[in-house]
């Protein structure tokens, strides 16, 4: 969607705070023996706290209020009864709706501890986001942001999972533009003043080819490798975009 009303800032700026206030509450809960059926539970309180719900299972029918993703599982994963252990990889990935808004943001979270490797990666897929938010202005093609991102993830060693992109957002989950972590030059789309984008390097430290696993949900590493996931929504403009779910 394009912010196009007060009433659509207003709306955005709401349900993107939430998504951020679950997202501060769940990592608070990240620690060694934590289930990620409890991490979900906190999420879930924090929608019914707020008059929101998950997004995903109003539009795809996730058993989850929130995607939670462990080590070689790169996204979508299903909470369930598994503990976290020091150094797990955990990516927290929430898209709530609230008054007919949708936003959506990922971060990863290396559990106490952690290798050198863990650490390098969830940083990389931060710094390839913030080398992406500095192109993403009005008039630029989308396949700018799919260059920035994937630039810097092969300069810092690791590799762009494909096939899981970017996407606009605001009044379901996936709504055009696609906006992948590569270049495309196929992908001519321009980014508009007011679009509103997900943009989410989502990466490996291997060779970054995903396959599905076994639940119909989760998206794993086709390797084993460890896998990173940052992601906030903005808001596209003339000069620095409002990454709302930061605010």
């Amino acid at each position: 969607m394009s912010i196009e009303t007060e009433r659509d800032w207003t709306g955005m700026k709401r349900v993107a705070q939430i998504v951020r206030m679950t997202l501060d509450a769940m990592e608070k809960e990240v620690r060694p023996g934590v289930s990620t059926a409890e991490l979900n539970d906190v999420a879930a309180t924090v929608f019914a706290a707020h008059g929101a719900r998950s997004a995903p299972t109003l539009v795809y029918g996730f058993p989850g209020s929130a995607l939670i993703s462990v080590n070689d599982e790169v996204v979508h994963g299903v909470p369930g009864h598994r503990r976290l252990e020091r150094g797990d990889v955990v990516k927290l990935d929430v898209t709530t709706e609230k008054d007919g808004y949708m936003a959506d943001a990922a971060r990863t979270v290396v559990v106490q501890g952690g290798s050198d490797e863990a650490h390098r990666l969830a940083r990389c897929a931060r710094s390839a986001f913030d080398k992406a938010l500095g192109v993403a202005t009005a008039g630029r093609r989308v396949s700018e942001i799919g260059r920035a991102v994937e630039q810097e993830v092969r300069a810092r060693g690791f590799h762009v999972v494909r096939g899981l992109d970017g996407h606009g957002i605001g009044r379901t989950i996936h709504e055009p533009p696609a906006v992948p972590n590569y270049f495309n030059p196929k992908q001519t789309d321009l980014l508009t003043e007011g679009l509103v984008i997900t943009i989410e390097p989502i990466i490996s430290a291997g060779s970054g080819r995903a396959v599905e696993g076994g639940d119909g949900w989760t998206i794993r590493t086709a390797d084993g490798r460890l896998a990173a996931h940052y992601e906030h929504t903005i808001v596209i403009t003339s000069g620095t975009p409002v990454v709302l779910t930061a605010a």
